[in-house]
């Protein structure tokens, strides 16, 4: 790095008039180190084809960038496969230790991306992407701008045309062609007769059903994890990725974040969320400070205080030639100038341009000073070209002349490592390793490559603990016995009886003996019962001869009550329930249940086994409670009603 800005065309802008020479001292001393000037990459010589042949044949388009995309690519696979060693930290290198630098984002970023998880390779993707300029995005709005006005025809062959569905061009044209009315309604009539249209008219229809009862979130995930006409057997997210290709993972994960982003601030309706995110533009910016075990692709400007042991610069042979179109003078002519052709520029125009340029290709070269000290052991610097050769001023041309110094030519032949390869001249700069290694704890872990499934994937899934759910005796596990319909010959008087009765019994004892009836006839003469006058007494009668009955005084005595709620552990399972009523005795526990069976069992081993393992439940949480007092069990018969204790 001190040779290139040694150079009179590389240190104006970087060293400083008090510092005109660069130098720096490593603190890291006898660690190995490589720096390599590979062969810029020109575009293959066309043959041209002859004469008046026609155009029958598809000939794949030679792309540059795209080749060198596939050789980096290739290299990191190649180097993570082989176990290539970083000597400086005693360890293979992984992903993590890549990170591959450019100056601005242009196409050959993507295609860095597909190449890398073409050969899985785990890449973090890029830094920034706008979310609604990505195709798996575009697709999913489409899918919900028809499920918000499914009379948009165009939309609706758009979806139909997508991934997620997968329609043909002559099945949407037979669709479509001489149709009546909206694509949709021809979809659902065609539907009937012609199964292939059979799999989306029920997709989107069964989408049409949720889309107004579900959050943004809900829907979109619902989507992608589902199955899909296009995937019967899969998901949604695996036929937009079939379709798409892997660079649509990366835009799918940060959508759902959006959506998750979007429910928190706003209301969470589908219509508020595709307007916020259609005027919002939004823009993903990732931070990539950590690899997190992924090759690391960023900006130089985006890459300031970071460092990684390898760095690529795969974009050195470009250079800006844009000046801004209004120029401010000196401090001596306040107002812009502006020329729209330079043949109109005056002398004063043509001097702030001039110096216009000069800070613009400054910070060039600054920035060539950011990227060249972001590496740690390897610096691999490299290119791609057009037609027309690169300036002398360009990054890949300042590090080939302080190579031509220091380093040593080095000839490189990419086709055995990539069918899409070159071969060429380059440099190589080169130290042994001499020093102790360093180990930074990277490689202390087995690393999971891309081809590698973690072991949680295919392995069955644990049993839940218990609890489950809470054992709640009064909602129990078994089914419950057969009722005598409410709605049979009494047009359910009997239901309303029980429900009445039930409620009696909860209130009557907490007042006093001599006020009972007159409260429970009061409560029974209420119009919303409507209960005729017979009906009353009958009620009345049957619910105080239990109260008074001194067999089952001590049951509604002042040492009970109504409705005690239940919490504990019972054989290992948390309970949480409510016993009706309860009794607290000097020698004894009760426990009372009322139930609305009809007609009741007239034995006690009649009982529905599952009744019985209620009333378990509650004798073994009372018996933890208690552990000196005996638990008797009473059901209370509404529909006669009677009392009928279970035995031990």
């Amino acid at each position: 790095m001190d040779a290139v800005f040694r150079l009179d065309g590389a240190k104006d802008g970087v060293a400083s008039e008090t510092s005109p020479v660069i130098r720096h001292r490593a603190f890291r001393r006898g660690h190995s180190g490589l720096v390599e000037l590979w062969p810029p990459v020109k575009p293959a010589e066309a043959a041209d084809p002859p004469a008046w042949a026609p155009p029958v044949e598809r000939e794949a388009a030679d792309s540059p960038s795209a080749r060198l995309a596939a050789v980096i690519a290739d290299t990191i696979r190649d180097w993570t496969q082989r176990g290539e060693s970083l000597e400086s930290r005693g360890r293979p290198i992984q992903p993590g230790d890549v990170m591959v630098l450019v100056r601005r984002r242009t196409a050959f970023v993507t295609e860095l991306v597909r190449a890398l998880k073409d050969r899985a390779v785990p890449v973090a993707g890029v830094d920034r992407m706008v979310l609604t300029e990505q195709l798996a995005v575009m697709d999913l709005m489409a899918l919900c701008e028809f499920l918000l006005l499914p009379e948009d025809d165009l939309t609706l062959a758009t979806v139909l045309k997508g991934p997620l569905i997968g329609l043909t061009e002559d099945q949407l044209f037979d669709l479509a062609h001489g149709r009546r009315g909206t694509l949709w309604r021809a979809l659902v009539a065609k539907a009937e007769d012609d199964p292939a249209y059979r799999p989306a008219r029920r997709y989107l229809g069964a989408q049409l059903a949720r889309t107004d009862f579900l959050a943004p979130y809900e829907l979109f995930a619902g989507l992608l994890a589902a199955p899909c006409p296009a995937d019967p057997d899969g998901s949604g997210r695996r036929a937009l990725l079939k379709r798409l290709g892997p660079d649509a993972q990366d835009p799918l994960d940060e959508f759902l974040a959006v959506c998750l982003a979007f429910e928190k601030t706003e209301p969470p309706s589908l219509q508020n969320f595709l307007a916020w995110l259609a005027a919002s533009e939004a823009e993903i910016k990732r931070e990539l400070e950590q690899g997190g075990g992924r090759v690391r692709i960023m900006t130089v400007h985006g890459s300031k205080g970071l460092q990684a042991p390898i760095v690529f610069l795969p974009d050195t042979l470009g250079t800006p030639t844009q000046s801004p179109p209004i120029l401010w003078p000196d401090e001596g002519c306040a107002v812009p100038l502006f020329a729209a052709r330079r043949s109109q520029e005056d002398a004063l125009c043509a001097e702030a341009r001039a110096r216009a340029n000069r800070r613009r290709d400054q910070e060039y070269r600054r920035l060539l000073y950011v990227a060249l000290t972001r590496a740690e052991d390897r610096l691999y610097v490299c290119g791609y070209q057009g037609r027309k050769e690169p300036s002398d001023a360009c990054w890949y041309k300042l590090v080939e002349a302080a190579m031509g110094e220091i380093g040593v030519p080095h000839p490189f032949d990419f086709s055995a490592l990539c069918p899409d390869g070159w071969s060429g001249e380059g440099w190589r700069l080169a130290d042994p390793q001499t020093a102790v290694p360093k180990p930074d704890g990277a490689g202390a872990g087995r690393v999971l490559t891309a081809q590698e499934a973690p072991p949680w994937l295919t392995a069955a899934a644990p049993e839940e603990p218990e609890p489950s759910r809470p054992l709640t005796p009064s909602r129990p596990d078994g089914d419950e016995p057969a009722m005598r319909s409410p709605l049979g010959e009494d047009d359910g008087a009997r239901f309303k009886r029980g429900l009445l009765i039930h409620r009696l019994m909860q209130t009557l004892p907490d007042l006093p003996p001599d006020a009972r009836e007159a409260a429970a006839r009061r409560y029974l003469a209420r119009p919303g019962h409507e209960l005729t006058a017979e009906r009353q007494d009958e009620i009345a009668s049957e619910t105080m001869r239990v109260l008074t009955d001194p067999r089952f005084a001590r049951l509604f005595g002042p040492n009970s009550r109504a409705e005690v709620e239940v919490v504990g552990l019972v054989t290992g399972r948390a309970l949480s329930g409510r016993v009706d009523r309860l009794v607290i005795e000097d020698d004894a526990v009760w426990i009372v249940d009322y139930k609305t069976n009809r007609p009741p069992p007239v034995r006690a081993e009649d009982v529905p086994p599952v009744y019985v393992r209620q009333m378990e439940a509650y004798r073994a949480a009372l018996r933890a409670i208690y552990p000196d007092k005996a638990v008797r069990c009473v059901l209370l018969w509404t529909d006669t009603p009677a009392l009928m204790e279970l035995p031990e």
